[in-house]
């Protein structure tokens, strides 16, 4: 239940308190913004048997009838509507309420997060409401200006180049460092900037010396090809051909050689 009130009643979303950086400015707008949607918009619905005059009436959600004393809820905002109470959810996240606390937008019930996200966007890092003039947007979500850092060397990111990262931004050196795949033909890191080529949770380098013919040297991209033991042939006959010969390399397997094998 706790876990349910923090995520549906963000407390920083309604007191200053809990955003002890924010700028006056940002303050002031903050306490109106929550004192507005406490006149406008919050209730808590009422659990009650389905009074007489209300038999019959169909469940604002789901639609489903409501009978004389069934179990039902009713939220005064909205006039005389009943919600089964499995229907009493947010119109966004479909979570049940938490203690019945609802806040109304045009005629529907949202938890405190979902409703204030339809006013104000929400940084991804803090996860508090943003009341500045200027954020930044990358992939569909907002930061603060400050927040806009790598995930793990707190580099600030505004103008820079940058990797997503499990929803994250994270600095080109820094995914080059930790997260870049080794490419399975020449061992080197398969840059930020550089195009990659997956197949059976190996990648290479996209480019012609790398992604390969592993015997005949053959590009493959675009092409049909045949993959053994972390190795990459054009067809059945160069597979065979690399079962069919010496233990020793030539030179034009050295950059397999020395390439990481998929058991490592």
């Amino acid at each position: 239940r706790a876990r349910a009130l923090l995520q549906q009643l963000p407390p920083q979303d309604c007191d200053e308190r809990y955003c002890p950086d924010l700028a006056e400015e940002e303050r002031w707008q903050l306490r109106a913004f929550s004192a507005r949607r406490r006149q406008e918009a919050l209730g808590q619905g009422l659990a009650c048997p389905v009074p007489g005059p209300c038999h019959g009436c169909p469940c604002r959600k789901c639609g489903r009838r409501l009978n004389k004393g069934d179990p039902g809820i009713s939220a005064a905002r909205l006039g005389d509507q009943f919600w089964h109470p499995s229907c009493f959810s947010c119109h966004f996240c479909h979570q049940q309420l938490v203690d019945l606390i609802y806040f109304q937008q045009d005629g529907r019930i949202y938890c405190g997060r979902h409703h204030a996200e339809l006013f104000r966007p929400r940084c991804a890092s803090c996860d508090q409401l943003i009341f500045m003039e200027e954020c930044i947007e990358a992939e569909g979500r907002r930061w603060h200006l400050e927040h806009f850092c790598c995930l793990e060397c707190d580099e600030p990111l505004r103008g820079q180049r940058y990797v997503m990262r499990s929803g994250r931004p994270c600095c080109r050196g820094c995914f080059e460092s930790l997260f870049a795949e080794p490419c399975q033909a020449c061992g080197d890191p398969i840059g930020a900037d550089s195009e990659e080529v997956a197949h059976q949770g190996l990648h290479w380098h996209a480019r012609a010396a790398c992604f390969c013919c592993s015997l005949c040297r053959k590009p493959l991209r675009g092409q049909p090809l045949t993959c053994r033991r972390g190795r990459l042939f054009c067809s059945d006959a160069c597979s065979r051909g690399q079962d069919a010969s010496s233990s020793a390399s030539d030179s034009s397997d050295s950059a397999f050689a020395s390439a990481p094998s998929p058991d490592s």
